[in-house]
């Protein structure tokens, strides 16, 4: 069980490191919303699992983690969105890469 758990662990881990890497080579805020929100939720719950496994005694609190999480991603990602949104920012398209140059 313990293999389950670390490879678990290690997915988790690889799946943050890749958002938080789309988080710098994303162009807009939408974007990049949408790469670290869906890779970090993904990578928490990864990690969750691994630990839950590791201990089995911590599964309450763990599905705790998990829903306050699962809640709280999705609502703060599209709140910054909508303020995004609001403030007048331009979803990135390739006509403004080429105006660019």
């Amino acid at each position: 069980m313990n293999v389950f758990a670390d490879i678990f662990l290690v997915i988790g881990c690889a799946f943050i490191a890749i958002g938080s890497l789309g988080l710098l080579r994303m162009p807009d805020v939408y974007n990049r919303l949408q790469a670290g929100t869906k890779a970090a939720t993904l990578g928490a719950m990864a990690l969750l699992l691994g630990i839950g496994l590791h201990h089995p005694d911590w599964w309450p609190k763990l599905l705790v983690i998990a829903g306050f999480i699962l809640f709280t991603n999705p609502v703060g990602s599209s709140t910054i969105a909508r303020a995004a949104r609001i403030t007048g920012i331009k979803p990135w398209s390739v006509d403004q890469k080429k105006g660019d140059s």
